[in-house]
């Protein structure tokens, strides 16, 4: 809104003195960075009295496992307050708001796919957490296939939107392979040999991973700290994509997929950094609050819906190493438990517990985690040149 109220009032604000100081809303880079620090302001702003009102609504979680040594590790965080994923969300939509470029499509449908996923995670995690209350015989949260469906449904509005708003431009429907040249050496021309995706494949690609990521982040979402954290690491690394694929000389450089409008996506990953960094204030051992379905499945259907806009989808899958991890520890143990009638390849999944139960102190797991995420992030930007 700022930068596009600078626009309307450009050519009176020499009367008042006020256009050099405000001239730096024009440039990129300083609203990105800007949204990082506003977006930590405003939860750090509103955290305590957010958290007070999630205490008197009761909004508690009560970790329940099929493994009593679990159960009792977990015990402490009993009735600590959840759903603290609105702090997140509405940071992230104000400084967006606020910072972005308002008429950018691409930003327009990143609020879409962040207010759409932070309802329906909102709408499961009010259930769940108010069903004591509600009585007996009261609803504890949406059906799995509930969740999926509208995953699914966002992740397919997004994928189309996408694809015929790019209609046209080669380079924004390309299937980007990893260590695969986007552009021929030294001109905007496609690269020989690139796949270029058709609608129905790439409304798929979409709507697949905006529903994976989502439920990938919602699975890392069990320890203090350890969604919030690696969620900054890969926000950072969405940010330096977006740079370069909204960039046309960084983009040619780097034989990257230049995509036009794509550069406003950095405010909204600035934002979704600093957001997080201001979560993980109170989301830290021990936590204060966490975030709940309403902010996992927003931050990961948003990280999906960025990286698909940016031609960066695979890419993706190796910045968020540690979301799809803890999902493929998931499948393979529930999986592997109904192919052998009970046995366990884990001591128990999502990974992070396999660990704790191992014998590494949570904070261990989360430290360490955190490290695989920024060893993740940086071969990933490390690989952009390798093309």
């Amino acid at each position: 809104m700022l930068y596009n109220l600078l626009q309307v009032v450009d050519d009176r604000l020499d009367e008042f003195g006020l256009y050099s100081l405000l001239q730096v809303l024009y440039q990129l880079e300083f609203r990105a960075f800007a949204a990082v620090l506003l977006s930590f302001a405003l939860v750090l702003v509103a955290g305590r009295p957010v958290i007070r009102w999630l205490m008197r609504q009761k909004i508690g979680d009560s970790p329940e496992f099929y493994h009593a040594d679990l159960n009792a590790l977990m015990a402490r965080k009993t009735a600590t307050p959840t759903m603290g994923g609105i702090l997140i969300v509405g940071s992230v939509l104000i400084t967006t708001f606020l910072l972005a470029d308002l008429h950018n499509r691409y930003v327009i449908i990143a609020f879409i796919v962040l207010a759409w996923l932070a309802i329906l995670g909102g709408i499961d995690d009010w259930l769940k957490l108010t069903s004591a209350r509600r009585g007996p015989g009261s609803r504890e949260g949406l059906h799995a296939w509930e969740k999926l469906l509208f995953q699914l449904g966002i992740g397919a509005v997004a994928g189309l939107f996408i694809y015929r708003h790019g209609a046209g431009t080669v380079l924004s429907q390309v299937l980007v392979l990893p260590f695969q040249r986007t552009y021929e050496p030294g001109t905007l021309d496609p690269q020989q040999g690139v796949i270029v995706l058709g609608g129905v494949a790439f409304v798929l690609i979409c709507t697949l991973m905006v529903a994976g990521t989502s439920n990938a982040v919602n699975l890392t979402d069990g320890m203090d700290g350890l969604a919030a954290g690696t969620s900054v690491i890969a926000a950072f690394a969405l940010m330096v994509l977006c740079y370069i694929a909204g960039s046309v000389e960084t983009a040619r450089f780097l034989l990257f997929p230049y995509i036009d409008g794509t550069q406003e996506l950095m405010i909204v990953t600035g934002a979704m950094a600093g957001a997080c960094l201001g979560f993980l204030w109170f989301n830290c051992a021990p936590a204060e609050v966490f975030m709940g379905d309403t902010g996992a499945l927003s931050l990961g259907g948003l990280m999906a819906y960025i990286a698909v806009a940016i031609r960066q989808e695979i890419l993706l899958l190796v910045i968020g190493g540690v979301f799809f991890m803890e999902m493929a520890s998931v499948v393979m143990q529930v999986g592997y438990f109904k192919w052998t009638k009970g046995k366990r390849i884990l001591r128990c999944s999502p990974i992070h517990h396999h660990f704790h139960l191992g014998g590494w102190s949570e904070q261990q797991v989360v430290t360490r985690f955190w490290v695989l995420a920024a060893v993740c992030a940086m071969v990933a930007l490390v690989s952009i040149k390798l093309r």
